[in-house]
């Protein structure tokens, strides 16, 4: 699999992360054969949070991977915290508690990434700062990020942290690109043109700060995926001809028109059958024409002003 950089942090990694939300469902036999495909295929880069599953998810995966320090070594580790039941929480007590939760049930004694996952209203950055040079300086975690976060969320957290953000993880599909959309819609009256995120794709890109799309295949939570959704005929006609001129399937177009974006984008799959993640990976080879891309664009709804 191809590798990138991710944001600054001078870690090397694969093109995509193999989310783990649905890990936690899975029988013991189906997570190793699902992590072992993983690996082989070169998908290293696993992503999880400590509400998924109620860390179920965590555990399940450190089991299907056997974890042992020669393991560990081949793996790059991705965790979120700051969701409670009915709250968010950025404070010091609970970053602190619930890294240490997500090592103990990934068995693990450091992260490579952890993010924050979604903004908490209540957050004072010199708790976050304090949290997160704790836990750099013990070793626990490597490097940080954000997750659905806009640029001046971001820019108050490092206000007091002073250093890097990695990442920042954001819903971003064919179906649900505002965060492009509203880019090529600048200084016009249509709805198109409302910024909704600060413009946060175009924050990411000059922070160097790497977008990591998650649900690259649902087009909201309302109504799911949109690949054979009839709501989406229009889109999934011009995906499955794209896809039988490239000898591909309609999971590799799609996947194929995010890596496409110059912003160097990483896109959490979500998928727990390896046939499907192969798709992916297979799409993160592709590269299509500029005229592919947008006749993709504009078949999802979009217009160009």
């Amino acid at each position: 699999m191809r590798k990138m950089l991710l944001g600054r942090s001078g870690l090397e990694v694969p093109v995509i992360a193999v989310g783990c939300m649905r890990m936690g469902g899975l029988g013991e036999r189906e997570a190793e054969a699902f992590v072992g495909a993983a690996l082989d295929m070169g998908a290293n880069f696993f992503d999880h949070a400590d509400i998924y599953g109620g860390g179920k998810c965590e555990e399940v995966f450190s089991k299907a991977v056997g974890m042992t320090p020669r393991a560990r070594d081949g793996l790059l580790l991705q965790s979120k915290c700051g969701i409670r039941k009915g709250r968010y929480d950025f404070s010091r007590e609970h970053i602190l508690e619930s890294a240490d939760g997500i090592l103990r049930r990934l068995n693990t004694e450091y992260l490579d990434v952890l993010l924050l996952h979604r903004p908490d209203a209540l957050a004072r950055p010199e708790e976050v700062a304090e949290a997160f040079n704790r836990l750099r300086n013990s070793g626990k975690v490597r490097n940080f990020g954000v997750s659905n976060h806009n640029p001046a969320q971001i820019e108050l957290l490092r206000s007091e942290f002073g250093q890097d953000f990695c990442a920042n993880q954001l819903q971003l599909s064919l179906a649900d690109s505002t965060m492009i959309s509203s880019g090529t819609h600048v200084n016009r009256g249509e709805d198109a043109a409302v910024g909704r995120d600060g413009s946060v794709l175009d924050y990411c890109r000059l922070k160097g700060i790497t977008v990591q799309p998650w649900s690259p295949f649902q087009s909201s939570k309302a109504r799911g995926a949109f690949l054979g959704d009839p709501a989406y005929a229009a889109l999934n006609g011009a995906i499955a001809r794209i896809a039988a001129e490239r000898g591909a399937s309609d999971t590799a177009i799609v996947m194929a028109w995010l890596m496409r974006h110059p912003a160097r984008l990483m896109p959490v799959t979500g998928t727990m059958n390896p046939d499907r993640l192969r798709e992916c990976v297979k799409g993160t080879e592709i590269e299509l024409t500029r005229e592919e891309w947008y006749e993709l664009h504009l078949a999802a709804g979009n217009t160009l002003p």
